[in-house]
């Protein structure tokens, strides 16, 4: 059974950077692809960002490209959601997940466990 912990949420001004960390315990952390999902008040969760079970590769939203950073440590079995030139429209609760294949999907459903998520508020 994987367990998830988020943390690293708060409150930023437009235009800062947050790093959200998600640490794993309880399974096999390189077998596992590893995602972050939002969820905004009156929005369904949608994908942010997911790695590879090896780190080797990365998918992000459209939204995000360019601003956020997913990133893993291994020997910490650690994920990371670097976010710069945050936006007041990046408000949410934001979740880590990890599934039980190494490949990257981006569907919710495909994601087994999850954490308690965090709240990242954004301020203009």
């Amino acid at each position: 059974q994987v367990q998830l912990v988020e943390s690293g949420g708060g409150l930023v001004q437009a235009g800062g950077s947050l790093r959200l960390s998600c640490a794993a315990s309880g399974g096999t952390f390189s077998s596992n692809a590893m995602g972050w999902f939002r969820q905004a008040p009156g929005k369904e969760r949608e994908f942010v960002a997911a790695i590879t079970g090896s780190g080797g590769g990365t998918r992000y939203a459209d939204s995000v490209k360019g601003r956020f950073t997913i990133s893993r440590d291994t020997a910490k079995n650690t994920v990371y959601l670097q976010m710069d030139s945050l936006k007041p429209e990046d408000t949410a609760v934001y979740y880590c997940a990890a599934r039980a294949g190494s490949w990257i999907v981006t569907v919710s459903g495909a994601f087994s466990y999850w954490g308690q998520g965090t709240q990242v508020t954004v301020s203009s």
